[in-house]
């Protein structure tokens, strides 16, 4: 029955052609959007990362819950045996230590309330890597009272690299401390709404700042973001005994979480419309097939042909035409692929970002197992109506198509 179905698909090569033009669409397409999608999910998780938060985030137990309204009993108070503990796990690139603080920025002639961050300035450049400088440079470790600000609060004040800055923010005890700071340089994340409030600082700057010797938390930078939980695994056995609490950067990045389910959605709506609209264009061919075959199925029934029979044939016949139609599919789509990524899309600044970049067409496993699987699935679910038909047929009216 092999043989003569894929005898049978050959036999009439404009309507085979036209069904595997359709097959191929479909999965070509499938490829593609997934693809982009996949590309957009990789550079907004590696922008998120690198711009900000890192890998993975240790606090002390209870800061993400309560270290707003009282940061004083949320701090690391001996954060080198935090990072001692997690620099000796394997894909670990670096691990750093941050101070947080909100105050007011003045200018000497206005104030405006940041976000501040006392960070380990050349670790955090390697993190840093999403992080673009617009004017001057990056804090360096020498730059014990220097200062970096986001684009929106450097143009809210009209700062520029050189210009002072005093830092006003309380202390752990409530009381008001002051720190004058020069401005090194101005960046830009990937994140505008981050960008208009935040400031960085020198760490030993921000501790004199907050008048403390401790940390709000510890920043772990891996050298793959694939090994995240595994990592994390480690981390938590190696610090079980103590009071802390380990977030991977997802947990932290809420915008990243809504977009990706917004687009998982929107794709699945993609695949559902195009899975639809192949197998009722298959079902088209079929059954103009099936119809000009009427004489040939009453003919095999009345030699003994069983009802099954013909309806595994029908059924067999479309199968072998989705698993050719998408293994060309994956062929012109993993061509087309690679075409589209080596000349890059050139995209314009997502919503709530300042910075557009490239796209391309990620190939992943399972996108192109999703549209191998899409062209197989439609053509036999477009099938299965006309075949039940070609098996019910009666012998006698079947057998006047060959008159």
């Amino acid at each position: 029955m092999l043989k003569l179905a894929f005898r049978n698909i050959f036999r009439s090569p404009l309507r085979t052609s036209l069904t595997l033009a359709a097959i191929i669409t479909g999965v070509v397409t499938i490829i593609i959007s997934g693809g982009f999608i996949e590309d957009v999910f990789v550079q907004l998780r590696e922008s998120t990362i690198h711009s900000h938060l890192g890998h993975i985030q240790v606090f002390q137990h209870g800061y993400q819950e309560y270290g707003r309204r009282e940061p004083s009993r949320y701090m690391i108070r001996q954060p080198d045996n935090v990072i001692d503990t997690i620099s000796h796990i394997p894909h670990v690139q670096a691990v750093m230590m941050r101070a947080n603080f909100s105050g007011l920025v003045h200018n000497g002639r206005a104030d405006l309330p940041v976000i501040g961050e006392g960070i380990e300035p050349d670790k955090e450049a390697q993190l840093g890597s999403a992080i673009t400088i617009t004017a001057g440079r990056l804090l360096q470790d020498s730059d014990k009272f220097g200062a970096i600000v986001g684009e929106g609060v450097a143009s809210a004040l009209n700062l520029h690299a050189g210009d002072y800055i005093t830092l006003m923010a309380n202390t752990l005890n409530g009381a008001l401390n002051t720190l004058e700071c020069e401005i090194v340089g101005i960046f830009r994340t990937f994140s505008k709404e981050y960008d208009d409030r935040a400031i960085h600082i020198h760490l030993l700057a921000a501790q004199e700042l907050l008048d403390t010797e401790s940390v709000h938390g510890t920043i772990v930078l891996l050298d793959n973001t694939d090994k995240t939980d595994q990592v994390i695994s480690k981390i938590a056995a190696a610090l079980a005994s103590q009071n802390y609490e380990i977030k991977a950067w997802w947990e932290l990045a809420d915008f990243y979480q809504k977009t990706e389910a917004l687009y998982r959605r929107q794709f699945g709506a993609l695949q559902v419309i195009i899975f639809t609209m192949l197998a009722l264009s298959i079902a088209s061919t079929v059954n103009m097939t099936v119809y000009e075959r009427t004489g040939e199925f009453g003919t095999m029934l009345a030699l003994g042909s069983r009802q099954r029979q013909v309806f595994m044939l029908v059924l067999l016949e479309n199968t072998l035409l989705g698993l050719f139609g998408s293994l060309l599919g994956m062929i012109i789509g993993i061509t087309l692929a690679s075409i589209v990524s080596g000349i890059g899309i050139t995209m314009p600044p997502p919503p709530g970002s300042n910075i557009g970049y490239i796209a391309s067409i990620r190939l992943v496993t399972w996108g192109l197992i999703a549209a191998m699987l899409t062209g197989i699935l439609a053509s036999i679910a477009a099938a299965i109506l006309p075949a039940r038909r070609a098996s019910m047929l009666q012998i006698t009216d079947a057998l006047r198509y060959n008159i």
